[in-house]
């Protein structure tokens, strides 16, 4: 079967739960996340829920676990703490986290990313691939970083992804 085969058989919408990762931002002030449930929307997938939780390792991966262990989610999708700086404990967590990675999704994240920013992109510890049979994504926490991966990789691949994690 070729990859647009795959691609038509896949769920025509996702449910999806959205997390941002913050010490500062709240629902008012997190354009991020509202801007991956934006792109959601518009491509007529479902977003299941939505958290902001604090840069804390624990929280983030007790919330991820909550989560992971639902019936009605088919993908994560994480922003925020994916960089080096001391409170970013996001990649850490996920990476424990995933069965199988996608390494490309973060490898060719950052290289638009480089396209855009130049060599700062080295920086992004973007992530992706399964946990408990669902897609997880992590994203860095800017909203032209979330733009970027909801337009070019993950509105593109997500129905397909959820499709093989599903056996379709």
């Amino acid at each position: 079967m070729s990859i647009q085969e795959h691609k038509e058989k896949g769920k025509e919408s996702i449910r999806v739960f959205v997390i941002t990762v913050s010490d500062t931002r709240d629902e008012t002030t997190d354009t991020s996340g509202q801007t991956i449930r934006n792109f959601l929307d518009d491509d007529k997938h479902e977003t299941i829920g939505y958290r902001i939780v604090k840069d804390e390792p624990v929280e983030i991966e007790t919330l991820l676990n909550e989560v992971l262990a639902r019936n009605d989610v088919d993908a994560v999708i994480v922003n925020g703490g994916t960089g080096i700086a001391p409170r970013d404990g996001t990649y850490e967590v996920v990476s424990r986290l995933l069965e199988k990675k996608l390494d490309g999704f973060g490898e060719i994240f950052r290289y638009l990313s480089y396209l855009d920013i130049g060599s700062a992109a080295i920086m992004s510890r973007a992530a992706a691939g399964s946990a408990r049979g669902k897609v997880l994504i992590s994203l860095p926490g800017s909203k032209a970083a979330v733009m970027l991966a909801m337009e070019k990789l993950i509105l593109r691949e997500i129905r397909h992804m959820v499709s093989q994690l599903q056996g379709q």
